[in-house]
């Protein structure tokens, strides 16, 4: 899986790793068991600095999608992935009731909140987008 770490965007560099391990996995480009790279092989790809890494990867630990296998490195672990989507999920969910209310106190009725729901989700079925 490819990583960008954007520098400038004010999330923290360590946060950027594990949102897009994170995402990766949920996703399925990261799957159960897969070895990811050792702290100086992600820090050399991704030119920051191996205690960045090194916290991206605790963090990764504590939240449970890695773990470390004796004499190997760390890998993504089994319960992963359903862990990595329910997070993603939940944060979509906040994500659509901020955007929901926005437009309820902005005055829209719930068909027209529906209406523009619905139009979204089919311009990104056309677009090619995930569905």
């Amino acid at each position: 899986m490819l990583f960008r770490i954007q520098p400038n965007n004010g999330i923290p560099i360590y946060d950027q790793v594990v949102r897009q391990v994170k995402y990766g996995v949920a996703a399925g480009a990261i799957l159960p068991g897969e070895l990811v790279p050792s702290v100086r092989e992600m820090a050399k790809q991704l030119a920051i600095n191996p205690n960045t890494v090194s916290r991206a990867y605790r963090q990764l630990q504590d939240d449970d999608v890695l773990e470390q296998v004796r004499g190997t490195g760390l890998q993504v672990a089994a319960d992963a992935k359903k862990l990595c989507r329910m997070e993603r999920s939940e944060l979509v969910r906040d994500r659509f009731r901020s955007v929901l209310a926005e437009g309820r106190r902005s005055g829209l009725s719930d068909d027209e909140l529906t209406k523009i729901f619905n139009s979204e989700l089919k311009s990104l079925k056309r677009e090619g987008g995930e569905s």
